[in-house]
C-alpha cells in the first residue's frame, strides 16, 4: 500500500520545545551530514548541540546510518539519518541521499509505532517526498494478517516558503505514487493480473483524469489488423489477449503530434513450448514490467497535467505452452508484412512489440517512440540491477533520457545498435527474419536490432531493456525488495522537461 494522506489536526506536546513543531508531529526524520556532523534543518542551537554530541558518541558516520532519540522536547521520536559527506556529493547524489535517508527514517519510525511523522525537506523537497512515498509501499492485500499502517507523513519545513514546499512536495508524492502503481501491477500474481484484468485496472486508475481516452481492443480486432506476431504469442493461453491504446492530450494544441510510449505486457511468461526452467519462473509475473511502467508514468503525467500529447500502446497476453501454442520453426507474418521464423518461443517479447511498434509508427507518426520491456536476460548479465539499458537511433533522445534518469537517480546506460547484431537473424532459410540468432552472444543487442526492423523510418526511437532492473533482491532505503517499478520516475521526468 502507499499513502498520499494529509492530517490537519495536531497532537498535544509537553515538556521543553526543542523544535518548531506547529503541526504537532509525534515523530521527525532529520538528515545530517558527517565530517563534521551537521544537521540539515533549522533547529535551535541548544537542540543542535545536544544531538550532534550524541551522534558523535554513537559513531555516526556511514551514509544511511540512523540514530533514534526519544521524548525530545515535545517530539516522541526523532530519527536522524546520515546523508554522508556533503563535500563529495553532486546535486544528483545529494537528492538520492535525501531520498534514501527519508525512506530509512520512515521505515525505522514505523516499526516503532509512529503515527504522524514530519520529514526534513531542507535539502531537497521533491526527493524527500519521493522517498517518503516509496518507503511505505507494501503488497499485503492478499495476506490474512495485514500490516495496519496509519502513519501520516508530511513535510517538516521550519522557516521555509510554504507555497514552494507544497508545490515540490506534491510533485514528489506523484512521482513516488506513480512508481508504486507500477510496483503494484508487477507484484500482483498472474492469476489476478491477466491481460483482461490489467486493462481494467489501468482503465480504472486513469478514469476521471483529464484529457485521457482509452481504447481496449480484443483478438478479433488484432486479427483484422494482421497482428500475427502478437497473435502467435497469445495462442497457447486460454486467457484472451488485450491491446490497450491510451491517448493523453495535455498540450494546448490537441492535434499536435504525440510522443509515443510502448510497453511489453506479457502478464505471465512460461517460455511457451521453449519452456523456461522452473527455478524463479514465478518472477515471470513481472514480465509485463514495460506495460506497468508505462501505465505508472501515464498516471503521473496525467495527475500533473503535463502540457504534452502522448499515445501509449500496451499489447497484453500470456506466453503459455499448449496444443495450440506456436512451435519452434513456425513462421508468421507480422503487421508490416515481414515474415518471422520463430526459433525460440521464449523470445516472445520482441514478437508482440514488433506489431505494436509498427502500429504506433504507421498510425500516429509520433515525435519519438520509447518502448520498455523486460526483454532479455543478457541485459541483466551486462548491467545488473543498476542501469537500464537504452538502445536508440537518436543522440538527442539519448541525451534527454540520460538527463532525466540522472535527475531522479533512476539511471540509464547507452548500448550499441549495429546491423551486424541482426545479420544472423536475416539468414533464415524460410523467412525474412528469425526471432533469435544462432549464437547467444550480444543477446540484448540482437533483440534491439530485431525491434528496429519494425520502427517507422526517420522516427526517433529508443528501446529500454529493463530486465535487469525488474526486481530488487533486498530492501535498501526506498528500494523495496520485490518488483521495482523502474524507470517510472525517469519517464515522468523526461515528459516534464522535454523540449
Amino acid at each position: 500500500m502507499f499513502h498520499l494522506l494529509k492530517r490537519t489536526t495536531t497532537l498535544p506536546t509537553r515538556g521543553r520545545r526543542f523544535f518548531s513543531n506547529t503541526k504537532g508531529f509525534d515523530s521527525l526524520v532529520i538528515g545530517a551530514y558527517t565530517e563534521p556532523t551537521q544537521l540539515t534543518t533549522h533547529v535551535s542551537n541548544e537542540t543542535r548541540n545536544l544531538i550532534q554530541k550524541q551522534l558523535a558518541l554513537s559513531r555516526f558516520k556511514k551514509q544511511g546510518d540512523v540514530r533514534v532519540f526519544y521524548d525530545m522536547g515535545g517530539v516522541k521520536q526523532l530519527a536522524v539519518v546520515s546523508l554522508g559527506e556533503k563535500k563529495h556529493q553532486s546535486k544528483t547524489e545529494e537528492g538520492e541521499s535525501v531520498r534514501s535517508a527519508t525512506a530509512i527514517g520512515i521505515q525505522t519510525l514505523q516499526k516503532q509505532g509512529a503515527t504522524y511523522t514530519g520529514v526534513d525537506v531542507s535539502v531537497d523537497i521533491q526527493a524527500a517526498a519521493e522517498g517518503a512515498v516509496l518507503a511505505q509501499f507494501s503488497f499485503d492485500k492478499l495476506k490474512q494478517d495485514k500490516k495496519e499502517v496509519d502513519n501520516v507523513v508530511e513535510p517538516y519545513a521550519a522557516g521555509m516558503d510554504e507555497a514552494r514546499v507544497e508545490k515540490h512536495w506534491e510533485m514528489g508524492q506523484i512521482y513516488g505514487a506513480s512508481q508504486n502503481v507500477a510496483r503494484m501491477l508487477m507484484t500482483s500474481p498472474a492469476n489476478l493480473m491477466t491481460p483482461k484484468l490489467f486493462a481494467e485496472e489501468v482503465a480504472y486508475l486513469l478514469a476521471g483524469l483529464e484529457n485521457v481516452d482509452i481504447e481496449v481492443h480484443d483478438e478479433d480486432w488484432a486479427t483484422r489488423q494482421n497482428m500475427n506476431a502478437f497473435l502467435s504469442v497469445s495462442k497457447g493461453s486460454e486467457e484472451p489477449l488485450r491491446f490497450m491504446e491510451i491517448h493523453y492530450k495535455g498540450a494546448e494544441n490537441k492535434e499536435e503530434k504525440p510522443y509515443g510510449l510502448v510497453g511489453k505486457g506479457i502478464t505471465f511468461d512460461s517460455g511457451g513450448i521453449s519452456l523456461k526452467p522452473s527455478a524463479n519462473m514465478a518472477l515471470m509475473k513481472g514480465d509485463m514490467g514495460g506495460a506497468a511502467t508505462v501505465a505508472g508514468a501515464l498516471y503521473g503525467i496525467c495527475k500533473m497535467k503535463l502540457p504534452v500529447n502522448i499515445v501509449a500502446i500496451i499489447p497484453l497476453c500470456e506466453n503459455m505452452p499448449s496444443g495450440n501454442a506456436t512451435k519452434p520453426g513456425d513462421v508468421v507474418k507480422a503487421m508490416n508484412g515481414k515474415s518471422i521464423e520463430v526459433l525460440n518461443t521464449d523470445a516472445e517479447g520482441r514478437m508482440i512489440l514488433a506489431d505494436a511498434l509498427h502500429y504506433i509508427s504507421s498510425r500516429f507518426q509520433p515525435k519519438h517512440i520509447i518502448d520498455l520491456a523486460t526483454l532479455t536476460g543478457a541485459i541483466d548479465v551486462a548491467l545488473g540491477q543498476v542501469y537500464a539499458g537504452v538502445f536508440t537511433n537518436s543522440d538527442k533522445l539519448w541525451k534527454q533520457l540520460e538527463t532525466a534518469g540522472e535527475s531522479v537517480s533512476d539511471p540509464f546506460w547507452r548500448m550499441p545498435i549495429h546491423d551486424d547484431y541482426v545479420r544472423e537473424m536475416k539468414q533464415s532459410l524460410v523467412a525474412d527474419l528469425s526471432n533469435v540468432g544462432f549464437r547467444r552472444s550480444g543477446g540484448s543487442c540482437a533483440a534491439a536490432g530485431f525491434l528496429k526492423e519494425f520502427v517507422g523510418k526517420d522516427i526517433p526511437w529508443a528501446h529500454i531493456d529493463i530486465a535487469g532492473v525488474m526486481d530488487c533482491h533486498a530492501t535498501k532505503g526506498h528500494h523495496i525488495k520485490g518488483m521495482s517499478g523502474r524507470p517510472t520516475r525517469a519517464l515522468i521526468e523526461l515528459m516534464r522537461t522535454i523540449q
